[in-house]
């Protein structure tokens, strides 16, 4: 005798085919759309540096060199250069700079004259933000400031003889320039 399929048990068989079917067109599916996007991102990305190399990287800060004035505006003594943040010292035909920004954090720092002290410790620096104090000459003493002051290079600029003040090259503490 032959055994004849029930009813049920064909319905389950003709289920898991439609199923197998489905399963793997939902599979190729979702591989053809992998596959879709990384050919987009392979093509995608160069065209998105591309466009990024048509926009400049620049940086937009003040120039580290920048002509101070003519040698006739300084008077002797300290002149305080605000949107450069330098002290420019002038001591007859001998000129100095010193950053006016605080070692510790950036600030900038403040000149407060001493009264009944020698010329050369006649001032100090005080830094308003966290207390810092320096000397005359820009060493520190007070405060959380790691290290003295910075000392910029001095030069007379060839063309107009105006004073040019060099941020990128700190100087030792002894550095003058002489006119």
């Amino acid at each position: 005798m032959k055994k004849v399929p029930e009813v049920g048990g064909a319905r389950e068989e003709g289920d898991r085919k439609e199923r197998t079917s489905e399963d793997r067109f939902q599979r190729r599916e979702i591989i053809s759309r992998l596959g879709i996007g990384a050919v987009a991102a392979a093509f995608g990305i160069p065209v998105l540096m591309s466009v990024r190399s048509l926009v400049p990287n620049a940086l937009y800060e003040k120039p580290r060199r920048f002509k101070a004035g003519k040698l006739d505006l300084f008077a002797e003594g300290p002149t305080f250069i605000a949107d450069q943040r330098v002290f420019v010292f002038r001591e007859g035909r001998t000129f100095h700079c010193i950053g006016a920004t605080c070692t510790h954090l950036g600030c900038t720092v403040q000149l407060v004259r001493q009264p009944g002290q020698e010329e050369s410790e006649a001032f100090e620096f005080h830094c308003p933000c966290h207390g810092s104090r320096f000397h005359g000459d820009g060493s520190n003493y007070a405060g959380p400031a790691p290290r003295p002051l910075d000392y910029f290079r001095l030069e007379l600029a060839p063309d107009d003889g105006q004073l040019v003040v060099d941020m990128s090259q700190v100087a030792d503490r002894g550095w003058r320039f002489t006119v």
